[in-house]
């Protein structure tokens, strides 16, 4: 006897997951910012400081906060 297969949804490439960066921000708003976002807000708050160095932990949580409050 001929197996019938059931009518399934498969993924077409409109279905397809978004690129990286649309998927972190659909991250970001269900779990928190991503590393990614954080290590780049913690980069520009860094150069805005002129580049200099021994405050990174700093920078992190400051880019932690803002994101995590949507600034």
């Amino acid at each position: 006897m001929a197996r019938t297969h059931a009518n399934t949804s498969h993924n077409t490439p409109s279905q397809q997951m978004p690129e990286t960066s649309a998927r972190n921000t659909m991250a970001s708003n269900r779990h928190g910012p991503t590393q990614e976002q954080i290590a780049k807000r913690a980069y520009e708050l860094f150069l805005a400081r002129g580049g200099t160095h021994g405050r990174h932990e700093d920078d992190w949580l400051q880019a932690e906060r803002e994101l995590k409050l949507g600034r």
